[in-house]
């Protein structure tokens, strides 16, 4: 495993800055997910790790030992693409022991090491096929046991799961959090743009702004105490509904922020009234999309029993001690 530093860390491409002065400390055998907006540096970022891009400024250090000039191939690295990067001419054992190969491992070695991996990733029935043989779910696992049987003290995984339908996301994601928790002794690294895949997988997940680092800590942490409005309207899904103007004066803040869960039906003693424009339902839940005047519609979370047609009038209150108040910063008000 690898305990990763990168201090006051920067990348240009030419007059444009990508990375901005990014400090983050990853701990060994953690899971550490990038998320953010599309353009924030995440991607970028996970690059100048891989040693795939040159650091124009700062240092970043693997075990205390900086490594801004180390080739990617002395990192004790792997990547796991979006986009797969198998031999199509080769088989699924060839494309897992490719890397072992070209080091010139010994053949038991590379056959016990393969036949490990893939016993572990539920593939080793598949060993003999070719890529195009196999579903998109099935590659990207060929993917990561390629990684795995590299041994490395650092995973990092770019998107592996966009490229796969919901329900192959769902399998593939439990797998990789198994995987986690069997090499529990590698640190990884992943970026996506998937609520659910960051929710689900991380020890922490650190949110990229334009470059810089917007807040960093647990799942629940993220979700329930955001340092900016920009991590609560970005950590969550549904998004967290932000009321402004007189509604958020009447509270004492700039912007006021609740999640849909924490909004009821009250029509004996409602905060705000309003109507019913828009629901959703999706089983167990009703997403409810009520207009209160305010300047988007807000929604509320009910349990999927519960059907109110468009047009309903209703009352609507947050529940106590559940509301984010943020100043004209921004930044919440404690």
């Amino acid at each position: 495993m690898a305990h990763i530093q990168l201090n006051k860390v920067k990348k240009s491409f030419g007059p444009v800055n990508v990375i901005k002065g990014v400090d983050l400390e990853i701990q060994s055998g953690e899971f550490m997910v990038f998320v953010g907006p599309s353009g924030c540096g995440k991607s970028t970022l996970l690059r100048l790790i891989a040693g795939l891009e040159d650091i124009t400024a700062g240092d970043m250090l693997f075990d205390g030992k900086r490594v801004n000039s180390l080739a990617p191939s002395r990192r004790g690295i792997a990547m796991v693409f979006q986009s797969y990067a198998l031999y199509p001419h080769m088989n699924v054992y060839d494309n897992m022991a490719f890397g072992m190969k070209l080091a010139k491992a010994d053949d038991h070695a590379v056959r016990e090491r393969v036949e490990r991996a893939a016993k572990m990733l539920q593939i080793d029935h598949l060993l003999d096929r070719l890529p195009k043989q196999l579903s998109g779910g099935q590659r990207q696992r060929v993917a990561i046991g390629r990684a795995i049987v590299r041994d490395p003290r650092v995973f990092l995984f770019d998107e592996p799961l966009s490229n796969l339908d919901a329900a192959l996301r769902v399998q593939t994601r439990l797998e990789i959090a198994r995987l986690h928790h069997d090499m529990n002794d590698v640190t990884m690294i992943y970026v996506t743009h998937d609520q659910v895949e960051a929710m689900t997988l991380a020890d922490r997940i650190c949110v990229l702004r334009d470059g810089k680092v917007e807040q960093v800590g647990s799942p629940e942490e993220l979700y329930r105490h955001p340092n900016s409005v920009f991590v609560a309207g970005f950590i969550g899904s549904p998004k967290m509904n932000f009321l402004t103007g007189d509604f958020a004066r009447a509270f004492n803040c700039d912007t006021l922020g609740i999640r849909s869960e924490h909004l009821v039906i009250d029509n004996a003693s409602p905060t705000w009234k309003g109507k019913v424009v828009h629901y959703e339902n999706l089983g167990s839940d009703n997403y409810l999309f009520v207009d209160i005047g305010s300047t988007e519609p807000v929604i509320v979370r009910e349990d999927g029993t519960v059907k109110l047609a468009v047009g309903t009038e209703v009352g609507i209150s947050p529940t106590e001690g559940n509301l984010h108040r943020f100043g004209a910063d921004d930044r919440p008000i404690r």
